[in-house]
């Protein structure tokens, strides 16, 4: 009768501690706002009502603002909101440059006029104390362009205006083109919302309005002059009019110098944060130091860096312990600039005029670590060899050329300071070329010991050893043909020869299982009636891979040295035999992915660098295909990895028979493909081969019992239409392949009948 008693009086001690440590819902955004990191990366629970700002749901841009605080809302809806409309959001918070709100529970409730837009200035906005609000600023435009198809259901123009205090820029829904060029030189007030740039690891690297519409671009003060009716200027006087006004202020960054390349830059580090600084100074600026540089902030590739800078050492030790980190975490450049330690295997190590560089492998991907010397003096100390296919790790600061940061995936290098920031994890498999050819130098000495051996015992001999002498130098001469990895037919050709000379001239031979006969074989060994003995050529997998044969008199009798002669052919045989297929194997792997079995990224560069060379030389056209899998990630979350390598491979067998003699498929990394197409002599022609990729995804793929329906966007360049270089080749039609990955975002699939175009379009 009494035991409801204790446990009601458990029950009231614990309710409390339950309900206090459950954290209250978020109802204003202003609350959300001043979340630390820390606190809004525990994905609290936020319901709040707000104005809609922007929607862009291609992109899945949406901002909303609750009174006088904006607030970005993360979600992957596409759900088309217009400006004014009064939202619920449920959802939970996060961080990225400021405190914003993950969710995909937004009802609308009602409209309303939208907030009254802030008066901000240039250095309001590149300080980030309006993100996310709806803001008015006013300048002059300086460039005016549409963004993607005109056809578009949302066209975008993009806007460069010169403020007071530097340059931002304006995403406009409108393809009014002939507006936009009358915007060029005029004073306006735009009214947007304050998205801002953002590098990869969320550092502000410019200003970006999000504009609603061309109405929002209020002309102040119309242009001076047309700008379309100025008078032409000779092209080799365009600088006449340059002129340059610099108001940046110098500002001052200390922290530990993880990388210093005299005369040229030096990076410091402090905590999470690191900033490439260029600079002219020669030092004593020591690695490991703290330090502090004095410069001008600037962007360059999307990156935060100073220009102009001037360092000084402290003398005080102040070491950055470098973060482990795989290749896929610094592809998201997540640590550009950072001091970082990674593991790769070695494909191969070049001494250039100005730096060694070490090519790695890791998860598929190529990387490259970097040491400069080109301001080392001429007494270099030797290139540290690190023997092919080690395991190593390197350290270093990770650096990147990609203008594109933040929206993708960029390669990336580690420059590295000495040889100490290379460390073997793993030597090589014994099975190298290297060390056979360290086993074969090792039997010839050993074959020279025995013929010094002959020569002092007498001079009965002396014939014998000369003949030895001859042997072991035709023996040497093929040795040295093996390693050279000359032809293998070639090299077989003169070991039959070496049997023959070992066997006082009679006919040798050998028959490869899967290959030609190769030698002096008799035209009819069944009416000749020779005697005959063959040895095995035999492998290191146990199975013979063809035989070695010597013919002699039927009338003669068998001797044990034919035997042995004929045994020590196959020998070499087989150690040319092995080798050139180490060596076909090495080749391979270097320029073919081990997946699908095309060529990789590595060899498609290598052949884009070819024919840029051989077009310029015949003024000469060729195109260039960028190809993109859609929601491949989909078909590894639903299926496994194991399903999407197969979805890969299916995908790149289909794509190989739409292709013509002499076009090149190769995969980029990833669900990224590239198509060479050296004989082109219109964008049509490209455009068809684009097609007839396309519609490789027109039937579904059968994977591990499963059927999976796939798509790709593709992108088109043409050489030298769209671009000269292999980079700005690439950037056009990787600018293309996102077009249509929008355009794909933003519509139903294209209806039976009518047709795509693929072009090439430029990206700021």
């Amino acid at each position: 009768m009494n035991r409801p008693l204790p446990l009601l009086a458990v029950a009231l001690v614990i309710a409390p501690m339950v309900w206090a440590s459950a954290p209250a819902t978020r109802v204003s955004v202003k609350d959300i706002r001043s979340l630390s990191p820390e606190q809004a990366k525990q994905h609290r629970p936020v319901s709040f009502e707000a104005t809609v700002t922007y929607c862009r749901p291609q992109v899945h841009d949406l901002f909303v603002q609750q009174d006088d605080a904006g607030i970005f809302i993360a979600t992957t809806t596409t759900q088309k909101l217009d400006p004014g409309d009064r939202v619920r959001i449920v959802g939970t918070t996060d961080w990225g440059y400021r405190a914003n709100v993950d969710s995909n529970d937004i009802t609308v409730i009602g409209h309303t006029a939208l907030p009254k837009p802030i008066p901000v200035d240039f250095e309001e906005l590149i300080k980030g104390q309006a993100n996310s609000n709806l803001v008015a600023v006013r300048g002059v435009v300086h460039a005016a362009d549409t963004y993607g198809p005109a056809d578009a259901k949302m066209p975008i123009a993009l806007l460069k205006i010169l403020t007071e205090g530097g340059y931002i820029g304006a995403e406009v829904f409108t393809d009014d083109t002939q507006a936009l060029r009358r915007l060029l030189d005029s004073e306006v007030e735009i009214t947007g919302v304050d998205g801002g740039r953002f590098d990869g690891k969320m550092h502000l690297t410019g200003v970006v309005l999000r504009v609603n519409n061309l109405t929002d671009v209020k002309v102040i003060k119309p242009a001076a002059v047309n700008p379309w009716a100025l008078p032409p200027t000779p092209m080799d006087e365009v600088l006449s009019a340059f002129r340059v006004k610099r108001e940046t202020s110098r500002v001052r960054v200390v922290g530990t110098v993880t990388y210093f390349e005299p005369g040229s830059a030096l990076v410091l580090q402090s905590g999470n944060k690191s900033i490439w600084a260029k600079t002219n100074s020669f030092g004593p600026l020591r690695v490991g130091d703290q330090a502090e540089v004095t410069g001008f902030p600037d962007v360059s590739n999307g990156f935060l860096v100073l220009t102009g800078s001037s360092a000084q050492d402290s003398g005080i030790p102040a070491p950055i312990t470098p973060e482990r980190a795989t290749s896929s975490e610094l592809r998201a450049s997540k640590h550009i600039f950072d001091l970082v330690s990674v593991e790769g295997e070695v494909v191969m190590q070049v001494r250039e005029s100005t730096q060694d560089e070490y090519v790695l492998l890791a998860d598929g991907q190529m990387f490259s670590a970097i040491f400069s010397h080109r301001l080392i003096p001429d007494d270099l100390p030797p290139m540290k060899e690190v023997p092919v296919g080690s395991k190593i790790r390197v350290t270093g600061v990770c650096t990147t050329g990609d203008d594109n940061p933040y929206n993708h995936d960029v390669p990336f290098d580690i420059q590295i300071r000495s040889a100490d920031d290379i460390q073997i994890v793993m030597p090589p498999s014994i099975l190298t070329v290297r060390n056979l050819a360290g086993l074969v130098v090792i039997l010839l000495l050993a074959v020279l010991v025995v013929g010094a051996r002959a020569l002092w015992v007498g001079g009965k001999m002396r014939s014998k050893v000369a003949e030895l002498g001859y042997l072991t130098h035709r023996r040497g001469e093929i040795l040295e043909d093996i390693n050279r990895s000359r032809p293998l037919n070639e090299i077989l050709e003169r070991i039959t020869e070496l049997g023959s000379l070992s066997l006082k001239g009679a006919p040798c031979w050998c028959m490869l299982a899967d290959g030609p006969t190769l030698g002096n074989c008799p035209a009819d060994l069944s009416t000749t009636g020779l005697r005959t003995i063959a040895i095995p050529i035999a492998a290191h997998s146990g199975n013979a891979v063809g035989s070695i044969y010597a013919a002699f008199d039927a009338n003669t009798l068998p001797r044990g040295d034919e035997s042995k002669a004929l045994a020590a052919a196959a020998a070499l045989a087989t150690l040319a035999i092995e080798t050139s297929r180490l060596h076909s194997d090495l080749v391979h792997r270097s320029e073919f992915d081990m997946l699908t079995d095309i060529q990789n990224r590595f060899a498609f560069e290598k052949r884009l660098e070819e024919l840029i060379a051989e077009s310029r030389k015949s003024a000469g056209m060729f195109g260039l295909v960028y190809i993109d899998l859609n929601d491949f990630k989909q078909v590894n979350d639903r299926f496994g990895h194991q399903a999407g390598d197969l979805y890969l491979q299916r995908v790149a067998e289909r794509m190989k028979h739409q292709l013509r003699p002499g076009d090149m498929l190769a995969r980029l990394g990833g669900d990224e493909f590239g198509v060479l197409i050296p004989i082109v002599h219109s964008r049509n022609e490209a455009e068809e081969i684009a097609r007839r990729l396309e519609q490789c995804f027109n039937e579904p793929f059968e994977v591990k019992n499963q059927i999976v329906r796939g798509s790709a966007s593709i992108g088109i360049a043409l050489f030298p239409t769209d671009g000269v270089t292999d980079d700005g080749l690439m950037s056009i039609a990787d600018a293309a392949m996102y077009v249509e990955k929008r355009m794909r975002s933003r519509q139903d699939e294209t209806p039976v009948g009518t047709s795509r175009r693929f072009a090439a379009n430029s990206r700021d």
